[in-house]
């Protein structure tokens, strides 16, 4: 059972949870189609483009892979730069202003934490990018800590738990992904709330036993305030 009384702590997820990962994808494509421009004279916009269309094929981890294939250029010369590039761009990616101000409202009530995955230096750009140091208190990226420490292993939230200063059962954990965010909070003790964004890239993506489910379930960060029952509590 859901219980936001007893929750002090609000610790998000950062891809599709804060803002639409989607637009990192496309990001990072526009990246490595100048980058392509550049080295063979591709005209950017239609490479991005056809970067696209794979992706849209469901080729979403191979994305890159297939492009090179269909064109019979070195897949051993030509990947290994592209995906350099795409980790390491600075993303084009911006917060809503719907979501700036939930987490405006959170901050008034909560202390605010980040655990994310993923490689630390595209993580680290990512939370530059959306300025989530203007709310956010303490940031976990858990490939800091080592790549066995990711999701689903408790010692991100440990972590960011650590620097907050609170107990898991005062905390709340908000992500996206059955497959790895709720198993570690619910070990824990935490409660969690999964976000399935219509369009998210785990939105069809069912929890594989109920240890992996979390606690509620909204469509959009912008109901986490009604939820937890915000404007119910006492100031």
């Amino acid at each position: 059972m859901f219980r936001p009384s007893a929750i002090q702590a609000v610790i998000l997820d950062v891809d599709d949870t804060l803002y639409p990962e989607i637009d990192y994808v496309h990001s990072g494509f526009c990246a490595v189609a100048r980058q392509l421009e550049a080295k063979l004279q591709l005209p950017a916009d239609e490479t991005r483009e056809q970067f696209v269309v794979l992706l849209d094929a469901g080729h979403r981890t191979d994305t890159f892979n297939r492009w090179l294939a269909d064109r019979s250029l070195d897949v051993d010369k030509w990947l290994p730069e592209m995906l350099h590039v795409y980790r390491d761009h600075d993303p084009d990616i911006t917060m809503s202003t719907e979501h700036q101000v939930v987490l405006d409202r959170l901050k008034q009530k909560y202390a605010l934490g980040v655990v994310s995955d993923g490689r630390h230096t595209a993580q680290q750009k990512k939370v530059d990018a959306l300025g989530l140091h203007r709310w956010i208190s303490a940031v976990v990226l858990s490939d800091r800590l080592g790549r066995e420490h990711w999701k689903p292993s408790t010692r991100p939230f440990e972590a960011v738990l650590e620097q907050l200063q609170f107990e898991p059962a005062q905390a709340v954990y908000v992500g996206d992904n059955p497959k790895k965010d709720f198993l570690g909070p619910r070990r824990m003790g935490m409660q969690s709330v999964r976000v399935r964004r219509p369009n998210g890239l785990y939105a069809s993506l069912e929890p594989s036993s109920s240890e992996y489910r979390a606690d509620a379930e909204i469509i959009d960060l912008s109901a986490l305030p009604k939820l937890l029952a915000i404007d119910d509590q006492a100031t």
